[in-house]
């Protein structure tokens, strides 16, 4: 079966030989099997994975991911065993590839196939089974009761982990998550931004103003930025922009202030909002009432695909970041359980905002949210933006 190997090992590493290999990866996993496509991908490791930077690298990583994604794309016997047998030859301790490798397994392999990835002595990480259990959550499969995954899901060894304190349930705001839909090519997924092209009917700004004292503090201001920090601190997203602010309010806060009052809190992402034109025309500001699980969407997209370059966290910590987000928004302490920080998202009062302001890029990636909680006497900001 491997009589090819050791002249396709002995290749050099070109962008062109790269293709060859590929096809000839894709022609013998239908013909021999996985053991083939591990094999190969175990043998260039070894050759190319301490080579400095250059060509032969590039070529040689951009292959790998190709078999990684080969193997976990493809359902069939001993996929997933040999995927991991070449992941622990090619990729030991890369928690960004066991990331992508989690979303990929869980939207292309049946739960049942993935037990081995949890059985003792399978050559898998704690991170890629952290991140694989949080990713058929979001899917719904009821990983408490899988086969397989079931003793591992609720073991409480793996508690310390950062994903360990998410329910192994999904919540109601995050019911329907916009997840990639990979293939061996590639993958596609929706995006729920507001179009930046988005008209609304001019809001009154002429209510009582509500004095306002800024109360934010460094640490709440990261834990509301979760979600859209590979916005604003990844290499590749120079134009991103994050702003988190919270305010304490004199009196309650009426429903139809909420936009006068936004305006007047010294926004950075609204100080050039200009003249606005009279009530009930159309404008690109705009103040909406939305449901919770509408905010988490826009949390959850902005962490687990990222902004316009690759700051993708996918699925697992695009989870954890939304839910950061959304109870710093809401303004639930820190060490809140999940169900106490659901039921303070329930009981405040959501809306999403957006304007035609030099702060913000409007190409795609545009959000703002803000919160009111229960006693109408605190509001909470988030804005991001980036661009290509």
């Amino acid at each position: 079966m491997n009589d090819e190997l050791p002249d396709l090992l002995a290749m050099p590493m070109t962008d062109r030989n790269a293709r060859m290999l590929e096809r000839t990866a894709r022609r013998r996993l239908r013909r021999d099997g996985a053991a083939f496509v591990a094999g190969l991908g175990i043998g260039l490791a070894l050759r190319y994975r301490s080579m400095p930077a250059g060509s032969d690298a590039a070529a040689f990583d951009d292959l790998f991911d190709r078999l990684v994604r080969l193997l976990a794309a493809t359902r069939g016997p001993g996929h997933v065993e040999e995927l991991l047998r070449l992941l622990a030859a090619g990729r030991p301790d890369d928690p960004e590839s066991e990331r992508q490798v989690a979303s990929l397994l869980a939207c292309c392999q049946a739960p049942a196939d993935l037990a081995v990835v949890y059985e003792e002595g399978a050559a898998a990480s704690e991170e890629l089974r952290a991140c694989l259990l949080q990713e058929l959550v979001l899917r719904g499969v009821p990983v408490a009761e899988t086969p397989g995954i079931a003793s591992w899901a609720t073991s409480p060894h793996w508690r310390h982990h950062p994903l360990g304190a998410l329910p192994l349930v999904p919540a109601e705001p995050e019911r329907e998550p916009d997840l990639p839909a990979w293939s061996v090519d590639g993958s596609n997924c929706g995006l729920p931004y507001p179009d930046p092209e988005e008209r609304h009917p001019a809001p009154r700004l002429d209510a009582a103003p509500v004095a306002a004292v800024e109360t934010t503090t460094d640490a709440t201001a990261r834990a509301m930025a979760s979600a859209v920090a590979n916005w604003a601190d990844h290499p590749e997203e120079p134009e991103g922009r994050v702003e988190a602010r919270t305010f304490a309010l004199a009196e309650p806060l009426d429903a139809e202030a909420v936009p006068a009052a936004l305006v007047r809190l010294g926004l950075d992402c609204l100080s050039e909002l200009g003249e606005l034109p009279k009530p009930g025309a159309r404008t690109a500001f705009g103040v909406v009432a939305v449901e919770p699980a509408e905010v988490w969407q826009l949390l959850f997209a902005a962490s687990s695909t990222g902004g316009a370059y690759d700051s993708a966290c996918y699925g697992a910590y695009g989870r954890l970041h939304a839910w950061t987000s959304l109870a710093a928004l809401a303004g639930a302490p820190a060490d809140a359980p999940p169900s106490e920080v659901e039921a303070r998202v329930r009981a405040c009062t959501w809306y999403r905002f957006g304007a035609a302001t030099p702060w913000f890029h409007r190409v795609v990636w545009d959000l703002g949210v803000l919160t009111v909680s229960p006693d109408r006497r605190r509001l909470a900001v988030l804005a991001a933006t980036t661009t290509d």
